[in-house]
């Protein structure tokens, strides 16, 4: 084969594997939204569906608390050490510090890195769980019974991700303004009294709204996709290992993806 034939079989390759890429990509979604679209249906038992609601938020959102609780004090802290040692100017006054905590901590860190954290946690689980009980024959039991099984499984985890998962962001950004209060107070970075006037500084009420709106859309985002990919696993536990993977990595894109979106709206 010929040096020219080489270069066409390489180009033709990779065509083929775009082509394919996009293909499952195209697939995917598709089937993403007509999942959807069964999962947004009238519980037909409310009192079960409440039950199930209350059970989904103490296990996807409650039991996050105390390890979101610990990163956000110490993120809080090295953030506070880490711009103090950045912005070393006597032309700047001290109390900057910690209005460029207060901005890191309420734009990006809280709703986006917590997020990105949640879906590791929650996503896993979320998919780990439904597709366990794919594979397992649950899920068509339920189908068997004339349940919808869609709904009956997803939609309970999505509403409590969005409904609990925004009140966890504003625990993370108290707890992150407070950790670098206390690399103030302990560790002698900066007066906390300049901290604390940083903090206090040039607040707009638009930036709770923006961190909120993430919040509750990654949670959308999260709940959503991981459910997805459980309920599309076939095969054993192997594959039940690789869908909790795919739902992670999904999740974790699209967090990044709309987080974009989502600034250019507010601040474009």
């Amino acid at each position: 084969m010929d040096k020219n034939s080489s270069l066409k079989l390489g180009y033709t390759n990779r065509s083929n594997l775009k082509m394919n890429f996009l293909e499952v990509l195209l697939q995917d979604i598709g089937e993403y939204i007509l999942l959807m679209k069964r999962v947004i249906a009238k519980p037909k038992n409310k009192a079960y569906f409440r039950k199930q609601l209350v059970d989904e938020i103490n296990v996807l959102c409650i039991n996050s608390l105390l390890i979101i609780s610990v990163i956000s004090i110490f993120m809080g802290a090295v953030i506070t050490i880490q711009t103090n040692l950045q912005i070393e100017n006597p032309l700047l006054p001290t109390w900057t510090i910690g209005f460029v905590v207060r901005q890191s901590v309420v734009l990006e860190f809280a709703p986006t890195i917590v997020s990105i954290f949640l879906a590791g946690k929650i996503g896993s689980h979320i998919a780990s769980e439904i597709g366990t009980m794919k594979v397992t024959e649950q899920v068509d039991a339920l189908e068997t019974m004339g349940i919808n099984s869609a709904s009956h499984l997803i939609l309970p985890k999505i509403i409590a991700s969005s409904m609990v998962n925004p009140l966890l962001i504003i625990i993370s950004i108290f707890l992150g303004l407070l950790g670098g209060w206390g690399a103030c107070e302990f560790l002698g970075t900066i007066p906390s009294s300049q901290y604390i006037e940083g903090i206090r500084s040039w607040f707009e009420s638009r930036d709770i709204y923006y961190a909120l709106v993430k919040a509750f859309v990654f949670a959308f985002l999260i709940s959503s996709i991981s459910g997805f990919w459980g309920y599309k696993t076939t095969g054993g536990a192997l594959e039940v290992g690789k869908t909790s993977t795919k739902a992670v990595v999904s999740s974790s894109f699209m967090i990044l993806l709309f987080d974009l979106i989502i600034t250019e709206i507010f601040f474009g």
